[in-house]
């Protein structure tokens, strides 16, 4: 090497360089690499040549991988950057195939295949680091040499195989060819991109009516043992290292095939079990050795199966599952930069390519120049005919190919497969130096906008997307077409989209979903499709309830129990059904978390419901695995709904009711308050440690309070502490002042109640009910709330305090407040004062919230607010000289009030049944449809839930119940309290 270099080598094409982080440490690995005897011409060059000592001391600073070569092979490095980079990788696929020619063993082919891949890849990682290539000709390089080590690994055991006579090639020189053996590429491989740490997906077929073989029926064997080898030769780690790891799961039903399978079991499994997923990646796949001939026939045979004739949003839907999959999976929700995978998560690498791949499945049937295997070369042929604007093409090529080079660099610090930006703040700058930035700030900025703008595209791609449910059921599901009569039928059962149905039970039928890959599990639902079908026709919307059972089915890990439950216990059927068609809500959270059902056929399900206690265990054991606090929060919030999926279903199958739905779901509240509260305290108390002598107590207001609680009520609570004085302060390593260090409890308390995570919700949660309001402080003063009631509340604000529950507390504390809203409601009011202030409440109300529809269960006049506001001027007035009506259960306090002659027999009667039927409607309009309750669009079965609940024969004859009930509530509201005050 002489210092004037070839404007062909390398190093004389270097154009760029990443930034060191270490320069002192960098000097002497250089120096390390230089004093080599070799490389005296390659010392000389780099004191006298601009930029290649910056080059280098940044590439053996901040790659250990490339370091540890370098340093062990100086020579390597001198090659390297003296050679055209071109050549020099044509000149080692070259010199490959030579030396395995005359490789004696699997010990010497190993040798050679693990020298050749070290150095292909110092070549490509300093082509790509001095941005002599561009990223396309990095991944076409990774490929180049994947390709080549594959086929020379596959000629070699093919010559191994010949040399004991087990095969007979028809040419010395290619003996792999027509061996009958296939192998294809797929994923990036197939697609010609490969990334530099990647593994490599194959999978492996064989033809044995064109295999020569000594002995056909060894032929099976003799194919298996010659794909293991392979492994082998690839993937097994030797002291020369490992050349590529070799995935083979992507072949049919990898959990029970061999590691290679015959082409005519292949060709019969796709025509009969193939899934969406499988045509996505074989869209990528490409014979890359072998037999190639053989395996262009194949992809030719089995392109029907990838390409489908007709608009198939089926992939679209399929695709975008696999998508949220890898979210909830893999945790990689959020557009980030620290910690951010830049393949799987949001706007990476992977939303690039199911953004082309999800648009080539659905038109390529029709349009073949959407047949490609490329990332870019598809979104190209996607903007030619008019399928995505060139904006959108334009953007989505300059940020995969952003992407790529980062996902290398990542890579080429220690030859992982790593797709994960560092976390630390350190090891990001770092990173951003390596990535050529000039800090991370800089890096961050570039790549959140590359991330936003892919996540943009991609959600607009499937904003409106159809989806596989969006259809209905059959009777007659065989073969590949629609029966004519089972169309018919399904028609004259309600269904308005019957085609779509018989599509997706076919789907069923061919083991399409995991719930029914096994034949017993596809057998048992074919004996009871027609009996659900039938359950569901009965529904207000047989599509939508069929829609909401195929999206339970798909999500069933497996079939067979629950299939073979409901082929014996037609009342479950039914109960599922009841579900799907009557109950939106539920069935939605049944489509998200189908294996809720299982608890639903335990043995005791429909016994007892479960108490404080057996729920607080419950809850223990869900929580004590947890790995973190953010862990405990989502393993909270999926107990949570589970629980209410739960006691919902057993009010559905009428075997709760309402009055005990209400007490079950408030016990549920409960103990979920005092639980998150006592991990939000100790979470607080890491950092801040705990007040001396202190404690805290949230007290449950509202439904909470009464425990009448519905599916869909938010969290009435007040969060009041001790000590009085702000005297003292926690003894943690960061101390806080009492006010400050419960104030803060409370926001922890109210975020792990109501912050979304990954796991959704769990409740609402309002506050507005403490001393002072949205005014007040957070957390209250035990004290200052007893002076706040004592001498500045209003008269609403007693009336909520009838309701108030001490949940979570210390016993002195707990019997402290108990004892000042005791002391508060049994004090001598004025009682035309009492009448006025409810009636002007009442008023302010009305005219905030003014209706006529007497659906409107909580706020039209008569409603559930008037009675409560009677059960509460009643405790109000007569708190202390009739303290037993202090009760805080609505229908408790009326029932108590008739007893002690407060009311009269015929208002009590009137009343208490007002009471029980509105909370028996709300139960089951809360829990199926949440608000907004259209009668004349309701569900049939749900139609059917309602009236069994109020033991009326029709709706109509309901709704004339419900106003002459609450035209009697009124009555008796302005007869006990006085006309309603206009506002």
């Amino acid at each position: 090497m002489s210092d004037v270099l070839s404007d062909d080598s390398l190093a004389g094409r270097l154009k760029a360089a990443p930034r060191a982080n270490d320069p002192s440490a960098a000097e002497a690995h250089l120096g390390d690499v230089l004093r080599h005897e070799a490389c005296a011409p390659l010392k000389a060059l780099v004191e006298s040549r601009e930029g290649l000592r910056d080059f280098l001391l940044a590439v053996l600073d901040q790659s250990p991988w490339l370091r540890g070569r370098l340093v062990a092979q100086p020579p390597l490095l001198q090659e390297t950057l003296q050679a055209d980079p071109d050549a020099r990788l044509e000149a080692l696929c070259a010199s490959l195939q030579e030396e395995l020619r005359a490789a004696p063993d699997q010990a010497a082919a190993m040798r050679c295949l693990r020298r050749f891949k070290t150095k292909a890849a110092v070549l490509i990682a300093l082509a790509d680091l001095g941005e002599v290539w561009d990223v396309d000709r990095v991944t076409e390089a990774m490929t180049l040499i994947a390709d080549t080590v594959v086929q020379g690994a596959v000629d070699f055991l093919v010559r191994q195989l010949a040399v004991r006579d087990k095969i007979t090639p028809g040419d010395p020189e290619d003996p792999a060819a027509d061996s009958g053996l296939v192998v294809l590429a797929m994923g990036k491989h197939g697609a010609g991109e490969l990334n530099f740490s990647s593994d490599i997906d194959l999978i492996v077929f064989f033809d044995l009516d064109k295999a020569p073989l000594g002995d056909r029926l060894e032929g099976q064997k003799l194919f298996v043992r010659l794909t293991r080898d392979l492994v082998k030769l690839l993937g097994e780690y030797t002291e020369d290292g490992y050349v590529f790891r070799v995935d083979l799961r992507l072949r049919p039903d990898p959990g029970a095939t061999a590691a290679a399978i015959s082409v005519e079991a292949a060709l019969q499994y796709y025509e009969s079990l193939g899934q969406n997923w499988e045509r996505a990646a074989l869209l990528k796949a490409r014979p890359c050795a072998g037999d190639i001939e053989a395996g262009q026939a194949f992809l030719k045979e089995i392109a029907p199966f990838i390409w489908r004739k007709y608009m198939d949003f089926a992939a679209l839907a399929d695709v975008h599952a696999m998508k949220r999959q890898i979210h909830a999976a893999k945790g990689h929700e959020k557009v980030a930069v620290a910690g951010h995978n830049l393949k799987l998560g949001r706007g990476g690498i992977r939303e690039i390519e199911f953004f082309a791949q999800t648009q080539q499945l659905v038109a390529g049937g029709r349009h073949h120049e959407l047949r490609v295997r490329q990332t870019l070369v598809a979104l190209d042929r996607l903007a030619e005919g008019g399928w995505i604007n060139a904006a959108e093409r334009d953007e989505l090529k300059e940020a995969y190919r952003f992407l790529r080079r980062l996902e290398h660099r990542l890579q080429m610090v220690a030859d992982e497969q790593t797709h994960t930006l560092p976390e630390g703040d350190a090891q990001l700058e770092r990173f951003a130096r390596f990535s050529g930035f000039e800090n991370a700030d800089e890096l961050s900025k570039a790549l959140l906008d590359r991330l936003r703008t892919v996540q943009g595209h991609y959600a607009g791609l499937f904003e409106n997307a159809p989806t596989l449910s969006a259809g209905t059921g059959s009777l007659v599901f065989t073969g590949g077409e629609d029966d004519p009569e089972t169309l018919e039928t399904l028609s004259q059962m309600g269904f308005q989209s019957p085609k779509s149905v018989t599509a997706a039970v076919r789907a069923w039928h061919f083991g399409r979903i995991p719930a029914t890959r096994s034949a017993r599990a596809r057998e048992t639902l074919t004996e009871i499709v027609p009996a659900l079908l039938e359950a569901l026709s009965r529904s207000a919307n047989p599509d939508a309830a069929f829609a909401a059972l195929e999206r339970f089915l798909n999500r069933l890990p497996a079939g067979v129990q629950l299939f073979s439950l409901l082929r014996s216990n037609p009342d479950m059927l039914k109960l599922l059904a009841n579900i799907l068609g009557a109950a939106p809500r539920l069935s939605e959270f049944l489509g998200r978390r189908p294996r809720v059902f299982a608890s639903v056929l335990e043995p005791d399900f429909f016994d007892e419901l479960p108490d404080e206690q057996a729920l607080q265990d419950h809850l223990d054991e869900t929580l004590r695995d947890a790995r973190s606090y953010e862990d405990a929060l989502d393993r909270a919030r999926i107990f949570g709904q589970e629980q209410a999926f739960l006691i919902g279903v057993r009010l559905l199958s009428d075997t709760l009711s309402a009055s005990d739905a209400g007490h079950a779901f408030s016990r549920l509240a409960d103990v979920l308050v005092k639980r998150l509260h006592e991990l939000a305290s100790d979470e607080l108390a890491k950092r801040h440690g705990r007040v001396p002598g202190g404690g805290s107590a949230v007290l449950a207001m509202g439904k909470l309070g009464s425990r009448e609680m519905s599916a869909t009520s938010d969290l009435d609570l007040i969060l009041l502490y001790e000590p009085d004085q702000d005297t003292a302060q926690s003894d943690g390593e960061r101390p806080l002042a009492p006010s400050q260090y419960y104030a803060r409890l409370t926001q922890r308390l109210v975020a792990a109640l109501s912050a979304p995570t990954a796991e959704g919700q769990l409740y609402e949660v309002d506050m507005r009910l403490r001393p002072s309001g949205r005014a007040g402080p957070v957390a209250t003063r035990v004290g200052g709330f007893a002076q706040y009631h004592e001498k500045e509340a209003w008269t609403w604000e007693h009336m909520a305090l009838t309701r108030a529950r001490v949940i979570a507390a210390p016993p002195a504390m707990r019997e402290r407040i108990e004892g000042i809203i005791r002391d508060i409601l049994t004090r001598e009011r004025d009682p035309e004062t009492l009448k006025r202030d409810i009636a002007e409440m009442r008023g302010r109300i009305e005219k905030e919230k003014s209706t006529d529809n007497p659906w409107d269960l909580k706020t039209v006049p008569g409603g559930l607010i008037d009675l409560e506001f009677i059960a509460q001027y009643l405790q109000l007035a007569h708190g202390a000289d009739c303290p037993q009506i202090l009760l805080r259960e609505t229908s408790s306090v009326l029932v108590a009030a008739q007893e002690a002659g407060l009311l009269r027999p015929e208002d009590g009667r009137r009343l208490v049944a007002a009471g029980t039927l509105y909370q028996s409607l709300t139960q089951v309009l809360r829990l199926c449809v949440g608000t907004g309750f259209d009668p004349d669009a309701a569900p049939l079965g749900l139609q059917k839930l309602l009236l069994r609940q109020a033991d009326m024969p029709d709706l109509k004859r309901l709704e004339i119940e419900l106003k002459e009930m609450q035209a009697g509530v009124r009555e008796a509201f302005e007869r006990l309290i006085g006309p309603v005050v206009p506002a």
